[in-house]
């Protein structure tokens, strides 16, 4: 069925361009075309072009560690591709987002970047595209976090023992390490020839990181197949209790700008860089801080509620509450916080800072069961009650919940990879671009070998 949908759209695409050409005398707006079908969706040419301006935008100056055009395209198509197939496995899977929580999470970055929504409005446009095809893509990313989050739910677990085991290692090790890798994947149940395959192609990389022929960055844009290989293969910082067993030896027998000689693991062959080491310091024995219990009330101002509507409706929400209406039910009744409302607007302990600087003054500033006034943030007005305070040392809780938090990281992210893997090689894919299905890119020679040229252009 899929196939069957897949040809008949590519028949229309390509028996339609002629009907187009007869009207474009009296249609201003020209065709966007497919770049790629993927199961029952597509890629469009405009998602392909604007995510590789996004990227060129972000190498300004340093457009020399891009690789060349073709190269770059068939990476970004790659990953317009992962991410179409994950936001299908979360449509069959019942994962939702609301309007709400997209707002909420725009706010969320407006306020990160120190922007008003209006300048947020006036950089997604500067940045190509409408401010509806960034609060879609926000939507996206939301809905593929959940996605992951549900499917960590359901497969990683973290035992006690697995806890104890990092925390007596950590004991040991203050050391953290930033790594790069090149990753060569192989599907499942891979075969010899697959194996042989995917072995040759790496060592093809190494010959060329050994002759300097390519630096390690620009050879993970170009060969690795890990969802990071735009970002030059970077890892980012890891604690030894984040790297799998099989790699922590070696890499603590290395020096930073060591790369490894080929290593097999879960998700195929790698090449691990050490990029740097930094000693990770001696936690404190105590951490006392000061938490707070509070619960609010929220009316949001979007693009349907403007600031004087949703001042008025707080206003009228705050006289309730001198006249004694009682907090918790007036939460249930108004409050447009989707994440507390069913619990009458309680936020449960945190730190005053947790939401924003703004809440914490508002309610630091109160005492145990006093209301606010109503004041204002990114995500509209709020009233706050704060119900009690307490000083409590988090350190061990918050030892063991990192530590458990890492581990478990580290098994999401095999997993992932490994059903990311699945989800591809399962898809019926087109590469829409020419017409005609993609073409596999080709390997670098093996090690001892001359490398082929690369494509001109």
């Amino acid at each position: 069925m899929k196939k069957l949908f897949a040809c008949l759209l590519a028949a229309v695409v390509l028996t339609g361009t002629s009907a187009f050409a007869q009207q474009q005398a009296t249609a201003p707006q020209p065709l966007d075309r497919i770049a790629a079908v993927v199961d029952e969706d597509v890629v469009l040419r405009s998602e392909l072009d604007r995510a590789i301006n996004n990227i060129n935008r972000q190498y300004a100056g340093r457009e020399n560690q891009l690789p060349p055009r073709d190269v770059l395209e068939r990476q970004v198509l790659e990953r317009l591709v992962l991410m179409k197939l994950q936001l299908a496995r979360a449509e069959q899977t019942g994962v939702r987002v609301t309007d709400q929580e997209v707002d909420s999470a725009i706010a969320g970055i407006a306020q990160q970047n120190k922007l008003s929504m209006d300048q947020l409005r006036q950089q997604a446009v500067a940045d190509g595209g409408t401010f509806e095809d960034f609060r879609n893509s926000i939507r996206d990313e939301l809905i593929v976090q959940r996605l992951r989050q549900r499917f960590a739910q359901s497969r990683i677990s973290v035992s006690e023992a697995e806890i104890e085991a990092a925390l007596a290692a950590q004991k040991n090790a203050g050391a953290q390490y930033h790594l790069a890798h090149i990753l060569v994947a192989l599907p499942e149940g891979a075969t010899p020839e697959q194996i042989s395959t995917a072995k040759s192609k790496i060592e093809g990389v190494q010959g060329l990181l050994d002759r300097g022929e390519m630096d390690f960055s620009a050879a993970a844009v170009r060969y690795s197949n890990s969802p990071n290989a735009l970002e030059g293969g970077d890892l980012g910082w890891r604690s030894m209790d984040e790297i799998p067993a099989a790699f922590a030896s070696l890499i603590k027998n290395m020096k930073p700008g060591d790369v490894s000689a080929p290593l097999r693991g879960a998700s195929g062959f790698q090449l691990l860089k050490l990029v740097e080491v930094r000693d990770a310091g001696q936690a404190a024995s105590a951490n006392m801080i000061t938490q707070v219990h509070a619960r609010h009330i929220l009316i949001r101002t979007d693009d349907t509620t403007s600031q004087a509507a949703a001042k008025a409706k707080i206003d009228t929400i705050a006289a309730r509450l001198k006249g004694g209406a009682d907090f918790a039910q007036v939460a249930r009744e108004e409050s447009q916080d989707l994440s507390t409302q069913a619990k009458g607007g309680d936020l449960g302990w945190f730190v005053p800072e947790q939401f924003g600087t703004e809440f914490g003054v508002q309610v630091s500033s109160l005492s145990d069961g006093q209301v606010s006034a109503p004041f204002t943030s990114d995500a509209g007005w709020h009233i706050v009650q704060r119900i009690a305070t307490r000083q409590t040392d988090t350190a061990e809780q918050n030892r063991r919940a990192q530590v458990s938090d890492t581990i478990g990281r580290r098994k999401l992210e095999d997993e992932w990879n490994r059903a990311l893997q699945e989800m591809r090689g399962e898809a019926y894919f087109l590469d829409m671009r020419n017409g005609l299905p993609a073409e596999p890119a080709p390997a670098p020679a093996a090690k001892g070998t001359k490398p082929a040229k690369p494509p001109k252009g």
